[in-house]
């Protein structure tokens, strides 16, 4: 069975920066006739972000704005810590923090995978639609940093998976 990546942009889009996820997930290239990939905007579907993640996927990239710390337009490439998340947590329909996904998907019994996350600092994340010059700039590098996420992920995830089952 091919290695399957789930690339999620999450934002609202009319909260300025916050659309970043959104606007990025729309410029990345999706091969038709590749099952092993699949990108889905999923905006502010926090829910439903979390039940397509009950579908077993090896690994997750989600594309998102990140809150400033000085930098609008940067990005930073990490993995996410889903250690930190309470299994206990009841579900919230309405959130599409990251973090309350991961905590709904432990409360409907499943498990989060292996989890990239790929994060610009937003510079405004007020009311309007639309990106900061400095956010609509890192929209490229991004979609870049989606490609090569991914293929790092087809060439380490393999054996990790098999490890990780059973």
């Amino acid at each position: 069975m091919p290695l399957r990546i789930l690339v999620a942009g999450i934002g609202n889009i009319f909260l300025g920066d916050d659309g970043f996820g959104s606007e990025v997930v729309r410029h990345v290239p999706v091969q038709q006739d590749d099952p092993g990939v699949r990108v889905v905007d999923y905006g502010t579907g926090g829910m439903h972000l979390a039940y397509d993640l009950l579908d077993d996927w090896d690994a997750l990239v989600i594309v998102d704005a990140v809150p400033g710390r000085g930098s609008p337009g940067a990005l930073h490439v990490f993995e996410a810590d889903h250690e930190s998340h309470s299994a206990t947590a009841a579900l919230d329909a309405h959130s599409m923090d990251p973090a309350a996904v991961f905590d709904s998907l432990k409360a409907l019994g499943g498990r989060p995978p292996y989890t990239v996350v790929i994060g610009c600092e937003a510079g405004s994340v007020d009311d309007g639609i639309g990106l900061t010059d400095a956010v609509a700039g890192a929209v490229p590098r991004a979609v870049h940093a989606v490609a090569e996420v991914v293929a790092g992920l087809r060439s380490r995830l393999p054996a990790a998976s098999v490890e990780g089952q059973g």
